[in-house]
């Protein structure tokens, strides 16, 4: 891993007649996260290249002054081994961009989460932006966002589910460093709604059975799903391998539910 050597004042050119301070680390700074090497850092401090008078040269002095004054914290913290003055580059880079690079890892919920929250900051927002009062503002954002891809609002529970799942991602950024604040510890979760479920009776389902259908894959997959109540999320991702030897006798699915992450054991003859 790279660490500091060295750190040096230097100036580069603008328009204007003007000059911009940064400091240049030797050999840099390794960042943990993105693995790139830091090497510079804008100061934000700027001086009159050549300056024609007085008072420009004064103001000159004072702000190289305070140039130099960074540049020797910057230097103890080197030689302390403390890095940490280079977080201020992790709290200004591209959140949303960091958080679709972790779609990948996970399930379809994450996806809409990232999109939901997207909708929410109109497509732009930095670490530094994440705290407590941006988290409950999209809180609320969750309780009345319309469906993605379907007319109509989301309900209660899958806004609840939305926010247990964003709640997950943000500890993990506390854990790995990327914010400062344990923000999930402050936010309230979305209570869930009981909710009546509708079943097919021996009747319904009989005549179910012997209804024609005009795509017999659809009928076959229905009448699957009935009788091993596995959602399609389970049947899209089942495999000759989740049917295995039942402990009491014949065959049952054995597997993590999609949704859940739960396992599940489903008798079948």
């Amino acid at each position: 891993m790279h660490e500091c050597k060295t750190v040096t004042l230097r100036t580069r050119p603008l328009k204007n007649r003007m000059l911009s301070f940064y400091l240049d680390y030797y050999p840099g700074y390794r960042d943990k996260e993105t693995m790139k090497v830091i090497r510079h850092e804008s100061l934000g401090i700027y001086v009159y290249d050549n300056p024609r008078n007085k008072r420009e040269q004064n103001f000159n002095e004072v702000m190289t002054e305070k140039a130099e004054a960074i540049r020797c914290r910057r230097f103890e913290s080197v030689v302390n081994e403390r890095y940490d003055f280079f977080d201020k580059y992790k709290l200004k880079a591209d959140f949303l961009e960091y958080y679709r690079k972790q779609l990948r890892k996970h399930d379809q919920k994450w996806e809409f989460v990232y999109l939901h929250f997207r909708n929410f900051v109109h497509g732009k927002c930095t670490f530094e932006e994440i705290d407590i009062d941006l988290c409950n503002k999209f809180r609320e954002y969750l309780l009345s966002a319309k469906k993605l891809r379907r007319n109509g609002p989301i309900t209660r529970n899958s806004a609840s589910g939305y926010w247990s799942t964003f709640r997950g991602f943000l500890k993990n950024l506390y854990r790995n460093g990327m914010i400062k604040t344990n923000v999930n510890d402050f936010l309230d979760k979305i209570e869930t709604e009981d909710v009546v479920k509708e079943y097919l009776s021996v009747e319904e389902l009989y005549k179910l059975a012997e209804t024609p259908c005009k795509k017999p894959i659809l009928k076959i997959a229905s009448l699957f799903s009935c009788m091993t109540s596995l959602r399609i999320s389970d049947i899209l991702a089942l495999c000759w391998e989740d049917i295995v030897d039942y402990s009491a006798g014949g065959k049952c699915v054995h597997i993590i539910t999609q949704k859940n992450k739960a396992e599940d054991i489903i008798p079948i003859s």
